[in-house]
């Protein structure tokens, strides 16, 4: 088995200032997409409206997001998860690495902005185009997810092991979503993904029915 990185996310190189630049457009595109949803709805919102909400033109809008459902979407968190989960002790088993990792991306994400996490699920659930991005997103985020977790596990991250292992987490992160936005967003959602990943661990046992 290969020994995990245990440098901290802290040790990372902060981005410079074209990248800082970057993410300061992206979250004008992002902040001026979500106040338009809130005000008018989703269907309704378009790219022109978006671009000059947020003082930038339409052509800036899809050089940074392809879609619009990649504005509701996307965030700048996959980098610091990755970083996370290379930095968990080595001798940690894969599945508690991954349940501290997810568990902890979902609490970054409702404390980071509680309404837009709750706006996004939402949306998951009403909008079919929004919930098909989704899933075709992940391929993108499990491609890099597969490399960590082959590295800690010790596996070829192009392992059909690895590969099911990553998208069956994904998947499950996804239900859970689902699950919590079709039930009226009650209840507490590290609590179900704690329930999401006792499944992926145990199975169907009747502990976790």
């Amino acid at each position: 088995m290969t020994a995990a990185r245990t440098s901290s996310p802290a040790d990372h190189p902060q981005p410079g200032l074209r990248e800082r630049k970057k993410t300061k457009t992206r979250e004008a595109i992002r902040a001026a997409t979500y106040a338009l949803v809130e005000e008018q709805g989703y269907d309704a919102t378009t790219i022109d409206q978006i671009a000059e909400r947020a003082e930038v033109s339409p052509s800036t809008v899809f050089r940074y997001f392809p879609t619009k459902e990649d504005i509701i979407l996307t965030d700048e968190q996959d980098p610091i998860l990755l970083a996370l989960l290379r930095s968990r002790p080595a001798h940690e088993a894969v599945a508690d690495t991954m349940r501290y990792v997810m568990r902890e991306g979902a609490r970054m994400g409702f404390d980071e902005d509680p309404d837009v996490a709750r706006m996004r699920t939402h949306l998951m659930v009403q909008v079919p185009a929004v919930r098909s991005r989704m899933m075709e997103s992940m391929s993108v985020l499990g491609r890099m997810l597969c490399v960590a977790i082959g590295e800690r596990s010790g596996r070829d991250p192009d392992s059909l092991e690895v590969r099911v292992y990553t998208m069956s987490l994904l998947g499950g992160l996804m239900e859970t979503a689902l699950y919590w936005g079709e039930h009226g967003q009650e209840g507490d959602f590290g609590a179900l993904l704690d329930r999401t990943l006792d499944v992926l661990e145990h199975g169907l046992s009747k502990e976790n029915s």
